[in-house]
C-alpha cells in the first residue's frame, strides 16, 4: 500500500502541475481579455485588469484566502485562512511581521467623505485579530485590532495603540498611540499597561513563527506525512502527566529518518 499510494500522490501532484502549466500559458496567450470560469475555482492570488498582488517570497498566505487586485505585502506577514484583501478602486500596503487573522476583510475605498484617495494601510508588526473589517483606514506599526473590530473609513490607528474586539470605530477618528478603544461607536477607554504593549508585540512574534509551521505544513512531501502518521499512531494518547502520576517512565518518541525510501526510527 506504500509504494502505491506514493505512486498515486506522484502521479497526482504532476498531473495538477501539467494543469496549473497550461492555465497559466492560457491566461497568457490570452493577453489583457478577461475569461469566465464555467467552474467554480479558488484563486490566492487574483489580478483585475492590470493590478496584480505581489507577496514576499517569506510571506505565508493560506490556501483559503484572496489577495485581489493592487495587494502588496511586505517579509514575514501572514494572511491567514479566509482572509479577503481586496485592493480594486485603490491599493492595499501591508508592512513586514503583520498578520491578518482569519476571516478578515480589508477593503478599500475610491475616495473618502473628505474626497480624499482611500487606501488600507497597514504597517509592520501589526496584529489584525478574527474576523475584524477594515474599509479605508490607517493602522500604523506595533498596534492591534480585536477580533470582529470594525474600522470605517479615514480611521487611524497610531503606532502602539489597541482597538477592543467588537469595537465600531466611526469614520476619520484617530486612536492615539499608546491607547485602547472600545465599544460601538468606538471610544477611549485608558492608557495600555506596560504588559498589554509588550503583549502587541509578542502576539506579532508569535504569528510570525506560526507561519511559518503552517507553511511548512502545506508543503511536506508524501514521505514525510506518511512517516508523521506513523509516529502519531504510535504515540497517540500518550501524556506525560497523566504517566507521572502512574509512577510510568516511557521511552521518548521515536524521531523518524528517511534512508531511501525506507524509513527508520530513532529514539530522540
Amino acid at each position: 500500500m506504500g509504494s502505491l499510494g506514493r505512486a498515486l500522490y506522484t502521479v497526482g501532484f504532476w498531473v495538477r502541475e501539467t494543469g496549473q502549466a497550461l492555465d497559466r500559458l492560457g491566461c497568457r496567450l490570452q493577453g489583457n481579455y478577461g475569461f469566465q470560469e464555467q467552474l467554480s475555482r479558488h484563486r490566492t492570488l487574483m489580478n483585475l485588469f492590470d493590478k496584480l498582488p505581489t507577496v514576499a517570497k517569506n510571506v505565508f498566505v493560506a490556501p483559503s484566502a484572496a489577495l485581489i487586485g493592487d495587494v502588496k505585502i511586505g517579509a514575514r506577514s501572514s494572511i491567514w485562512y479566509g482572509c479577503v484583501l481586496r485592493g480594486d478602486v485603490n491599493h492595499i500596503r501591508i508592512g513586514s511581521e503583520t498578520n491578518i487573522q482569519d476571516n478578515t476583510l480589508v477593503h478599500v475605498a475610491k475616495t473618502n467623505i473628505s474626497g480624499n484617495v482611500a487606501p488600507t494601510i497597514i504597517g509592520d508588526k501589526v496584529t489584525i485579530g478574527h474576523s475584524a473589517v477594515l474599509h479605508a483606514c490607517t493602522v500604523e506599526d506595533q498596534s492591534f485590532v480585536g477580533m470582529g473590530a470594525t474600522l470605517l473609513d479615514g480611521v487611524v490607528v497610531e503606532e502602539g495603540a489597541m482597538v477592543a474586539a467588537g469595537a465600531l470605530v466611526s469614520q476619520n477618528t484617530r486612536v492615539l498611540s499608546g491607547q485602547i478603544w472600545a465599544g460601538n461607536p468606538a471610544r477611549f477607554l485608558r492608557n495600555l499597561t506596560e504588559e498589554e504593549k509588550a503583549f502587541i508585540l509578542k502576539s506579532a512574534d508569535n504569528y510570525s513563527s506560526l507561519a511559518e509551521v503552517h507553511a511548512k505544513e502545506n508543503t511536506k512531501s508524501f514521505e514525510e506525512i506518511e512517516t508523521e502518521k506513523l509516529l502519531r499512531k504510535k504515540w497517540d494518547q500518550q501524556s506525560d502527566d497523566y504517566d507521572s502520576h502512574l509512577g510510568i517512565v516511557r521511552e521518548k518518541p521515536a524521531v523518524g529518518i528517511l534512508f531511501d525510501d525506507k524509513v527508520s526510527l530513532k529514539v530522540a
